[in-house]
């Protein structure tokens, strides 16, 4: 049934809601009751100044009776039913109902998204390795320890002191690791203490940020140490190294293209790279590089993800609409190890990523050669791939995952490891 047809019935339950007789709407509306009662029963086509007057009489937007429901609020019904008809009249029939429906159903979104997010936390997070480790390590000693003073019947009273001072000592070390480990677990994963390797000091320093750096197009590379020396981001050397070589990146692409030059080609051409790259005479990964910094309030939000030539994400600009893998590696379906393999040419596409709430994005990607190749060295290469939301619902998109572990595809011929949803778990 389409939406249009049933605007009766949204008419009809609007009036209920707000404790109001049939008769009594019909005449403030102006029109006899038995006409109000087949326009309620879907019987009668009703005017627009009739449709007008009612909406104003039931407080209510007159697009929401001529059309019911917002299209996000259906789109995310049919999602929720997997396809079976009927989410159009839930929705005008039963709003209130339809809301929460929508409303549970993108929770379980978000907690599908926070379990991807701690899974890929607790099988790639160094620090809670090293904990385990430590634990594992003073469990093995102990036990060792043990046995020996339990199998060992003579034992010399200066050999039995020593592995008891040894037991001791690794009980406490057991007991301290095992501290370490509860309180690790229990930290927030949003707080800086739940930044650990030094690419993650890098992303918290640029989200913090925007990935954005205007002042320093003005200040030059002098003005690189300022910034990382102000921010409480950075606590390695590492993580600052990581800094500066993208600041420096920053600082050569911004004189290749510099913001106002940017700035007046996205008023022309929109977020459309291919276009950029041509009016502007900047290759496309540059171009790439350079809208994944603009200000959000300029461009609105884009996504970037860069890879080496091993695959491994060097960095990552998340989008709401696209998880990213915080360690391990991304879905191979991607468009980004696409071009990687097939470095010649750019691809441009629309992903969604399989799973509750999942919406479609508009992703473009291509291969940049970052050393020449040479008889003693193979050519260096990275893939860039950019993400920009609002795709056009209609078109087809490719269905994707975020990582193996955590995708819910049944059936996806790139699969590397069992997912913990549903039979992989």
């Amino acid at each position: 049934m389409r939406d249009s047809s049933i605007i009766g019935t949204r008419i009809r339950e609007r009036r209920l809601q707000q404790g109001m007789r049939q008769a009594e709407l019909a005449k403030l509306a102006g029109i006899s009751p038995s006409y109000l009662n087949l326009i309620e029963h879907n019987r009668r086509r009703i005017g627009g100044k009739i449709l007008i007057r009612l909406a104003e009489i039931l407080e209510v937007e007159s697009t929401l009776l001529a059309e019911g429901a917002e299209v996000a609020l259906v789109a995310i019904l049919n999602e929720t039913a997997g396809g079976l008809p009927g989410a159009e009249e839930f929705a005008g029939r039963f709003t209130g109902w339809a809301r929460v429906l929508a409303d549970k159903h993108q929770r379980v979104g978000v907690l599908e998204r926070n379990l991807r997010i701690l899974t890929d936390r607790l099988a790639h997070d160094p620090q809670l390795a090293v904990a385990l480790h430590e634990v594992i390590d003073a469990v093995t000693a102990v036990r060792a320890t043990a046995s020996i003073l339990v199998d060992t019947k003579e034992l010399e009273p200066e050999w039995q002191a020593r592995f008891h001072r040894n037991l001791n000592e690794d009980s406490g070390r057991l007991a301290e690791g095992a501290e370490h480990l509860v309180r690790y677990l229990e930290a927030v994963p949003d707080t800086q203490a739940g930044i650990r390797t030094p690419q993650d000091e890098l992303h918290a320093f640029l989200a913090e940020h925007g990935y954005c750096f205007a002042g320093l197009e003005q200040a030059g590379e002098a003005g690189i140490d300022g910034i990382i020396a102000a921010s409480d981001r950075l606590n390695s050397d590492v993580g600052a190294r990581l800094a500066r070589e993208f600041l420096l990146q920053y600082l050569r692409d911004a004189r290749r293209l510099p913001m106002q030059r940017l700035l007046d080609g996205v008023a022309r051409c929109g977020i459309a790279p291919d276009m950029l790259s041509g009016a502007l005479n900047t290759d496309l990964a540059c171009v790439f590089r350079r809208l994944a910094t603009l200000p959000e309030n300029v461009a609105g939000p884009v996504g970037l993800v860069i890879c080496d030539g091993a695959g491994a994400l060097v960095l990552r600009k998340p989008l709401a609409e696209f998880d990213l893998p915080r360690v391990s590696a991304g879905c191979a379906q991607w468009p980004l190890y696409q071009v990687l393999a097939q470095p010649q040419g750019p691809v441009h596409m629309h992903l969604r990523q399989a799973g509750p709430g999942g919406l479609p994005v508009e992703v473009f990607a291509v291969a940049e050669q970052v050393q020449p190749a040479s008889f003693s060295q193979p050519a260096l290469i990275r893939a860039h791939m950019l993400l920009v939301p609002g795709a056009d619902p209609t078109r087809a998109a490719r269905e994707v995952g975020t990582t193996c572990r955590t995708c819910p595809l049944p059936e996806c011929p790139a699969r590397r490891e069992p997912s913990i949803t549903g039979q992989g778990f």
